[in-house]
């Protein structure tokens, strides 16, 4: 398989300079993956104020959109969301999120034979990208069928 960047007609927008994923041989790996919708600046399930600072967030509402995301990019990459190998998540309140993304990621994920392999870790803040901060972020290697 040629090596190749692969940038989404369909998937949210980058906020920087990068492509969506990368296919490298048999595999993909795809950048950092997060919310938005393509076109909008709206981050799903976060509440500001009228000043923009941040009054609430649904990290269930930003999981599920990112998983969207994630899926779309994997089939225009040529790969589907059983052949993910790899997930690493950023979360920016592991305390207060723990719980729901346990829950919503078993949903995604269930225990078989193709579960992939996870890293979770809290940081203090994700890209902006958007009308505001963002919560939750995933960065996902997955193969090629065939």
């Amino acid at each position: 398989m040629p090596d190749s960047t692969i940038r989404s007609i369909t998937a949210a927008e980058p906020v920087g300079p990068y492509p969506h994923a990368r296919r490298h041989g048999n595999l993909i790996f795809l950048s950092g993956v997060g919310p938005r919708k393509r076109g909008s600046a709206i981050i799903p399930g976060l509440v500001l104020d009228q000043t923009g600072n941040v009054l609430s967030h649904d990290i269930e509402a930003e999981m599920r959109s990112t998983f969207e995301n994630i899926r779309i990019v994997l089939q225009e990459a040529g790969s589907r969301w059983e052949d993910i190998i790899d997930v690493q998540v950023f979360l920016t309140d592991m305390q207060r999120d723990w719980a729901t993304y346990n829950r919503v990621y078993a949903e995604f994920f269930p225990p078989g034979p193709h579960q992939p392999c996870r890293t979770t870790v809290e940081i203090s803040r994700l890209p902006q990208g958007g009308d505001g901060p963002i919560h939750f972020e995933v960065k996902v290697i997955a193969g090629i069928p065939g």
